[in-house]
């Protein structure tokens, strides 16, 4: 298609392809909510009013606004695949999101970001990516790849590449460490995205100044507002474990909302179905008494100017045809979802079968030393031991001192004090290495769970009452190439496979969900309380935030960045 069509097609002189009648068009240039007619051609939208088209739609008093867009998502935190993530997020809105590859890459390297680029393209969904910056998060870990700025470098000109993603190595930016300034330095003028949880002062100016611009960690007005202050774009997140929507909005006014845009971060299987993606978040900030307007704005057109992704984020003459369709502003619910003019979703369902291409080839993902009872046994060196203290609902943990149980000199899990044995097992390389450590929060009574999702570096970890379950769980974990177990003495009791890269599954969402719900509702019948202890398990090995965290190398103190004995 020629600019001399378009152009034509704009002056009404040619019929457009599609013409939207009847609806109230949201207007993020003006603020305004007004009725218009929208014409679309060739994917793009060319002008307002009466226009001839080839197909109407009438939309009978319903509210068009731009795509939906996720300004900073792992989408492999989803579980799913990518085709099945898009006919997931589709249905709500969601037209366009931003990945940070940072947990396929931890595992399979290179070929985890070749992986998410190749199945990303063809979907019904603009798939942008930001290239991960901290493989690995970090050196106390053993991570399936170690990815410098020269590795980085082949990405950096591929069209849906647009910058490095959540640096989250923030001590090693102030510390001026050769490798991650390269990294800063290789991208130019392209964006980066910030990691930098309670940073402030000096220290955080020195971090704006290595050139990052963002951050999606705040979680208080008071920390946002600083960020704000020193130029930041404020990501509130609203994800499946940490939510900060409500925290932050008082935050947002008409002087300061174009720095600020909405992302989920990691959004799990039960809550993209009974909750949504980012439409979740635009109905709870209008609920909250944001201006409409601005909420879509926040969900829209901000993140595109963030990113620099000019013909996205508006519904305007040249902007590609990305639109929702949804009843009313108050109740916002999706009645339809063109993509580049094409109606994709309707009331709730997708209406395109999964992408059927010739999938990347990937590898297996787990590899592990030959495991006996023995190398679950932890040997007490003193009664006193360092312990992890599960936070419910945050990503951050405590450490405590207790007495531990003791039998023929070997440390036992104490289901009375709910102090539990904790292993993490790596699953790269075959070293060997195991990390041991308690943790108290889980509530088990019997049995262990075992995951191979486990960040940043995604070994296995486990937290189990005895032994034998925790070896049950995490051979079959190591059997099924990576996954979610529940395991009791030598039986498995449930499992969720997960076998691209231990992190996905190829199956659809519902099936997931399922399964998923299934490998919860086994863990709460051994006691657990919490209401999602994979996803509490997942975040004990995530060495860059909290107290005391456990990797395949040992017990490690966050603060100050190096491993410690768990004896006392």
């Amino acid at each position: 298609m020629g600019l001399e069509e378009l152009i034509e097609v704009g002056r009404g002189n040619k019929p457009a392809d599609l013409l939207l009648k009847g609806g109230n068009l949201v207007d993020v240039f003006s603020g305004e909510i007004i009725p218009a007619d929208l014409a679309v051609h060739k994917g793009i939208i060319v002008g307002f009013g009466r226009y001839k088209a080839k197909k109407e739609i009438n939309l009978r008093g319903s509210t068009l606004l731009p795509g939906l867009m996720d300004a900073h998502i792992h989408l492999e935190s989803s579980m799913l695949s990518v085709s099945e993530f898009v006919r997931a997020v589709l249905p709500c809105g969601t037209t366009s999101v931003i990945i940070d590859p940072h947990e396929i890459a931890n595992v399979l390297g290179l070929d985890g970001i070749r992986y998410l680029l190749e199945s990303s393209k063809y979907q019904p969904l603009n798939i942008f990516m930001m290239l991960p910056s901290c493989v690995p998060a970090t050196l106390l870990e053993t991570a399936g790849a170690r990815l410098s700025a020269y590795d980085l470098e082949p990405f950096l000109n591929h069209q849906w590449v647009l910058g490095l993603g959540e640096m989250m190595n923030y001590p090693g930016v102030l510390q001026k460490e050769s490798r991650v300034l390269e990294k800063l330095t290789l991208l130019g003028t392209k964006n980066v995205d910030g990691h930098a949880p309670g940073l402030k002062g000096k220290d955080l100016s020195a971090y704006v100044l290595a050139g990052i611009r963002s951050d999606h960690e705040c979680t208080t007005p008071e920390e946002a507002r600083e960020k704000l202050r020193c130029g930041m774009h404020i990501m509130i997140r609203e994800g499946s474990l940490t939510r900060n929507l409500d925290a932050l909005l008082p935050l947002v006014n008409r002087k300061n909302a174009r720095h600020f845009s909405f992302c989920t971060d990691d959004r799990y299987p039960r809550d993209l179905l009974e909750q949504g993606h980012i439409n979740f978040m635009v109905h709870r900030a209008i609920q909250k008494k944001l201006d409409p307007v601005t909420a879509i704005r926040m969900a829209t057109y901000n993140t595109a100017c963030y990113f620099g992704l000019r013909n996205l984020g508006a519904l305007a003459p040249g902007y590609w045809a990305d639109i929702v369709v949804v009843d009313e502003l108050e109740k916002f619910r999706v009645i339809k979802v063109f993509k580049k003019g094409v109606l994709v979703a309707e009331e709730g369902r997708s209406l395109l079968p999964p992408v059927s291409k010739k999938s990347f080839p990937i590898r297996s993902s787990v590899n592990v030393h030959w495991l006996t009872l023995k190398d679950f046994r932890i040997k007490g060196i003193t009664t006193r031991a360092r312990v992890i203290e599960v936070l419910p609902g945050q990503l951050i943990s405590r450490q405590l001192i207790r007495n531990v149980r003791m039998n023929k000199g070997f440390v036992e899990s104490d289901l009375q004090r709910d102090l539990l044995k904790l292993i993490v097992v790596e699953r790269h390389r075959a070293s060997g290495n195991v990390g041991k450590g308690l943790v108290r929060g889980f509530g088990l009574k019997q049995g262990a769970l075992a995951s191979s999702v486990a960040h940043d570096s995604h070994n296995i970890i486990c937290v189990g009452c005895d032994d034998q379950s925790m070896l049950t769980a995490v051979v079959e974990i190591v059997k099924t190439g990576g996954g979610l177990v529940v395991a009791k003495g030598e039986q498995v009791l449930e499992k969720l496979p997960l076998p691209i890269a231990g992190l996905m599954s190829s199956r659809p969402l519902n099936w997931v969900n399922t399964k998923l719900e299934q490998v919860l509702q086994t863990a709460h019948s051994l006691g657990s309380e919490l209401p999602n202890p994979f996803m509490v398990l997942s975040f004990l090995s995530l060495a860059v935030i909290g107290d005391l965290k456990l990797t395949d190398k040992g017990l490690v103190n966050v603060e100050k960045g190096r491993i410690v004995s768990l004896f006392v």
